[in-house]
């Protein structure tokens, strides 16, 4: 039904409108009795074979919802129903920010793929804050926080430091984003030297906690290999809880889409099918040069179960979709839990 009907009429419109058109209807349609408990019938699976812990939280089964979808912690009380066992919202801000010019999504169809370049646009930390006061309690929700576009990188930690602090009562782990491609400068933050600073600061004020929360950091698909045994190291060094691979990449390869289009497109980062592989191999790089020592969370081109298969036999704990659902539909989360209960 989603290929048949939702889909196509949500494709009528421009992507970032398609965006707020789906929240309205979601919005819409879980005002109607009923309609929310039926969907949670229909699109989640519980069952304990699917539980697993993962740096000290128990998730009801490891597929989520990655960060973008509801940056503002809007749909918290809907999205379980379709299945997730956790759901991340941000990329958070300390200060309200309108994010890139539009347009700034597109989609590569031929492709089951988009180009990004939001530019971390949200409500603010305090908004967010706000809401997440009356967030459910049955679901597990990560804060992905970052620094404002007006912040300089030499201060970037003190934007961290602020979402780190705001959030921190109302999210049950956090997530360092210095990663997207979208904010000038932001993946220099990713060098040694700033990004040891910025975690070792949050983790500070993370033990000065009765009960720390898990802090893992989010990496780009297209550092080399070198830059990922540095990442290994920070891990070991800051002690953080463990990584999330990968966010978008600037890459262009092996594209269906036209390279006209692409041209036309411009900067931004690639989501989708075309990110999957490379996602999945800097997992199994980061998995065998740590020898397991940290929870990897996979996410990049997972559309249908085997894909998030390999990710988790590459050596992932925990596995995130975001294009995929737009491409597949909800159905999708359950397909993935039936064929992990199939194993």
């Amino acid at each position: 039904m989603y290929k048949l009907l939702v889909r196509p009429f949500l494709f009528c419109f421009q992507p970032e409108k398609a965006h707020h058109v789906s929240f309205a209807l979601l919005r819409t349609m879980f005002f109607i009795p009923g309609l929310k408990n039926l969907a949670s019938k229909l699109f989640s699976i519980r069952d304990t074979k699917l539980q697993i812990e993962v740096a000290g939280l128990n998730f009801p089964n490891p597929v989520g919802l990655a960060a973008g979808f509801d940056k503002n912690a809007e749909l918290l009380h809907l999205l379980p129903a379709f299945g997730f066992g956790f759901i991340e919202i941000g990329t958070v801000t300390p200060l309200p920010q309108s994010g890139n010019d539009k347009p700034r999504l597109f989609r590569l169809k031929e492709d089951q793929a988009l180009i990004n370049r939001m530019g971390f646009n949200n409500d603010g930390a305090d908004a967010v804050v706000e809401r997440l006061k009356n967030r459910p309690k049955n679901i597990i929700v990560g804060g992905n926080i970052g620094k404002n576009k007006v912040t300089p990188n030499e201060k970037a930690v003190d934007d961290y430091v602020i979402c780190f602090n705001k959030l921190f009562n109302y999210v049950d782990y956090f997530v360092v984003n210095v990663s997207s491609p979208n904010t000038p400068d932001l993946r220099a933050l990713q060098d040694k030297g700033p990004l040891t600073e910025i975690l070792g600061d949050l983790m500070s004020i993370n033990h000065k906690h009765q009960y720390p929360k898990p802090i893992f950091l989010k990496i780009a698909p297209d550092l080399n290999e070198s830059q990922l045994l540095d990442i290994i190291d920070i891990v070991s060094e800051t002690k953080i809880a463990g990584l999330i691979a990968t966010n978008t990449t600037i890459a262009r390869k092996d594209l269906n889409t036209s390279s006209a289009k692409i041209d036309a497109i411009g900067a931004g980062g690639l989501s989708g099918a075309p990110v999957r592989d490379i996602s999945t191999s800097v997992i199994e790089f980061l998995h065998k040069n740590s020898g397991g020592t940290f929870p990897i969370i996979g996410v990049g081109g997972i559309l249908k179960p085997e894909d998030a298969l390999d990710k988790l036999d590459a050596g992932a704990k925990l596995v995130q979709v975001y294009t995929g659902f737009i491409y597949e539909g909800p159905a999708m989360v359950k397909r993935i839990l039936k064929a992990l209960l199939s194993r």
